[in-house]
């Protein structure tokens, strides 16, 4: 490597520019497990990948110690020597994908590696939206193994320290969503010790089985830093019940958050829960399919005083029409208050927030893709206005050194002011327009809402398409009994890679465009779906407290050996290993009680778990009566019996 490129100067600036873009729309970047994290010494960092671009940035920016961090690219875009310079000092380093020697293949790696630099790698090999880890290849196992064979065949020539891998799972609360936070949590590092000796020995297959362990271990510490489900729809359940029992948004601590989160999804992963378990999670992913169909958030709504009675002889309302105004005179006056304040950052940052929006729309069926263009076409106008406001008032003060100080001085002010005004007005905005959106639909006649039969469309989560570079080869995780398989799934394509180093280009996604609904048309059966959803929870958990302390429901196997459950060895791998299926369970009280202690507002048959509610009736008489399927208890719309 040339040496001109140690100072990574490309790569300091780039991560200053990126915390800018970090800061600006994320709450926070919560790290975990830092201490795991290596002042100094060779260390592989093997990342979750479910962000594109952003996932490597936040990674960076918020890395401990700031260690700078390198990536792997092709070793054939370093022909050219500027390209060569621009590449290694902004942190990349090649690898020949074309070598069959592997330490030809890992020349790049094995360099930095040994003057005691970090190597970030992500192992699934290509960023996807998915309801769990689909994949972990095994090029980070292979350069680990293949630098410490390197070491012992140099030691005048390697680092004094040996490698060790740090797994590092990156959780974002919601990964599209302006202002929402980011969790990065650091596994235990991984030392070679474990596999030197089989991956040394000259037994045939043996280095490939060493290999294949190590990725296992990196897989199963990614696997308990983040939140994995069988399918979407358990996925979807999980995040409703969450936000119905955390309603207001950070209310949950981020340390508890992927604990919580899995949690969750573990208990709606229980078939045999409760006997209503079926209907609580269509309750639950109904209330969900239409909060994303109307653009609202439970949290938005939560803020407002809607009626919830989880008494299920008590007719559920949508508000009455002259309170709704109210409420919306209300918060319209609230929202008005403060905007002298935030008048000037607003106008200023607009096209920002125009772009950003812009960009989320060219790639609506691409989740990962969102946050991404949000950020990227942000920024990019965000250089465009500070610099034009920089060297204007710059040009104020005669472009002297003095005047670019000021100028420099107060742009960088006055962007910390924005960041500090935005969550507050960007929560009251939100409240805003969604009680103009309940108004709007409230006040319209009850004959212009969509029909049971038109809603229906609306009632199912929309699921993203399966990304085809995912090894579908892979043994898959088991299905819910609930599950729907896809009937076109896209058939597998297998990256041509000698070690499957996950160097390939991200493959297009092409999927149909999102139906919404006009919000006003769907707004009451949004108000009736929330009063559902939340007695459809309380009687989920009123029979969950009633099955006595000897219930027990899923867990995932490091929760369940955390929290005191039961692990059931289930047998074998399907390859040649001796690792042993295992399966978790919780005793469902604990899974109550763990819930209740992180701050879970778990609702309660015949009690009122808000403070106020709008009216006891609508203005149209709108009422819920009761039904009965299969001998379990469900609440449905008294409209869908007339």
């Amino acid at each position: 490597m040339s040496s001109s490129s140690d100072v990574k100067v490309l790569h300091r600036v780039i991560r200053f520019i990126s915390s800018l873009a970090v800061s600006s729309f994320f709450t926070e970047v919560h790290v975990i497990g830092g201490e795991h994290v290596p002042k100094d010494g060779p260390i592989i960092v093997t990342a979750t990948h479910h962000n594109m671009i952003l996932d490597p940035v936040v990674l960076s920016v918020a890395f401990p110690y700031q260690r700078i961090l390198n990536y792997w690219s092709k070793a054939s875009l370093y022909k050219n020597p500027i390209m060569r310079y621009i590449l290694l000092s902004s942190g990349n380093i090649p690898v020949d994908r074309k070598s069959k020697d592997r330490q030809i293949l890992f020349k790049g790696t094995i360099e930095a590696l040994a003057k005691g630099e970090a190597v970030a790698l992500f192992p699934e090999g290509t960023s996807y939206t998915e309801p769990r880890i689909m994949q972990i290849k095994d090029g980070a196992a292979w350069a680990a193994l293949e630098y410490m064979k390197w070491a012992q065949e140099n030691p005048d020539k390697a680092s004094s320290k040996p490698v060790t891998i740090i797994p590092a799972a990156i959780v974002y609360t919601n990964k599209s969503k302006y202002r929402s936070g980011v969790i990065m949590e650091f596994g235990r590092p991984i030392s070679m010790d474990e596999y030197q000796e089989q991956f040394m020995s000259s037994a045939e297959g043996a280095s490939r089985a060493a290999v294949k362990r190590l990725s296992r271990q990196i897989e199963s510490e990614l696997v308990e830093a983040s939140v994995n489900a069988s399918d979407w729809d358990t996925l979807y359940a999980a995040r409703m019940a969450r936000d119905l029992l955390w309603e207001r948004e950070r209310s949950i601590n981020l340390d508890d958050f992927v604990t919580i989160s899995q949690t969750l999804v573990d208990l709606f992963s229980t078939p045999d829960a409760t006997n209503n378990f079926k209907s609580v999670k269509r309750y639950l992913l109904t209330y969900y399919s239409l909060l994303q169909s109307s653009h609202l958030t439970n949290s938005v709504l939560s803020t407002l005083p809607l009626p919830r009675s989880l008494d299920p002889n008590t007719p559920a309302a949508v508000p009455g029409r002259l309170r709704a105004i109210l409420v919306l005179f209300r918060d319209s006056v609230s929202s008005l208050s403060r905007l002298p304040f935030f008048f000037v950052p607003l106008i200023v940052h607009l096209p920002v927030y125009i772009m950003g929006r812009v960009g989320a729309r060219l790639v609506e069926q691409e989740e990962e893709t969102q946050a991404q263009n949000k950020v990227a076409f942000g920024l990019l106008s965000l250089l465009i206005i500070y610099s034009t406001i920089f060297f204007f008032l710059w040009s104020l003060f005669m472009y002297t050194p003095i005047g670019a100080f000021v100028a420099a001085a107060t742009v960088y002010w006055f962007a910390v002011y924005h960041i500090k005004l935005i969550d507050d007005n960007y929560m009251r905005a939100k409240r805003f327009i969604a009680a103009w959106r309940v108004l709007v639909g409230v006040w319209m006649p009850k004959r212009w809402e969509l029909s049971m039969n038109a809603l229906s469309q609306y009632t199912t989560p929309w699921t993203p398409p399966e990304n085809p570079w995912i090894d579908k080869n892979k043994k898959k995780a088991p299905e819910s009994d609930d599950q729907e398989k896809s009937k076109d799934a896209i058939p597998p394509v297998r990256a041509k890679s000698p070690t499957d180093l996950a160097l390939q280009e991200e493959p297009p996604v092409q999927s149909r465009p999102v139906r919404r609904p006009p919000s006003r048309r769907i707004v009451r059966h949004v108000l009736r779906a929330r009063v559902e959803a939340v007695k459809a929870l309380a009687g989920f958990f009123d029979q969950l407290e009633r099955t006595g302390s000897g219930k027990r429901v899923k867990a995932s196997v490091h929760l369940a050996k955390l929290y005191g459950g039961v692990v059931q060895t289930e047998g074998k791998l399907e390859d040649a290993s001796t690792a042993e299926v295992e399966e978790g369970w919780r005793h469902a009280k604990e899974v109550i009680d763990f819930l209740k202690k992180r701050g879970a507002k778990i609702p309660t048959l015949g009690q009122d778990p808000l403070a106020a509610e709008w009216a006891a009736l609508s203005s149209e008489g709108e009422g819920y009566t009761t039904s009965e399927e299969k001998d379990e208890p469900v609440w449905v719309p008294a409209s869908i019996h007339k």
